[in-house]
């Protein structure tokens, strides 16, 4: 039975890690008209516009929620912040919780 329940606790660990990387895919499609595949595998230059770019998408989410906006998502909120998390470790940089290193040095 043991054998049976790890299992079944990969195979819902892998349908998380797939809704998760879906909304991601999602948020920065429509927010930002990014694509994840395609911003992970640009260059250093690139990746660096882009984390950029989605750190402004997360300030407007961010004012939006403080406004109380009737479209602010929470949930569009944490996907966006995912995928920056994404970007910045394709980049070499460690993921901080205001981003990352990378896009805080090239200011």
């Amino acid at each position: 039975m043991g054998r049976l329940e790890q299992d079944a606790n990969i195979f819902v660990n892998q349908k998380l890690a797939d809704a998760a990387e879906a909304a991601q895919r999602v948020a920065l499609r429509l927010l930002g008209g990014i694509d994840l595949s395609a911003a992970l595998a640009t260059g250093p230059e690139e990746k660096a516009k882009l984390i950029k770019r989605i750190e402004r998408l997360i300030n407007r989410e961010r004012i939006k929620a403080l406004r109380r906006h009737w479209s602010y998502d929470l949930n569009r909120h944490i996907a966006l912040k995912q995928a920056l998390d994404s970007i910045c470790k394709a980049a070499g940089e460690n993921p901080t919780a205001a981003g990352c290193t990378l896009a805080k040095s090239s200011r």
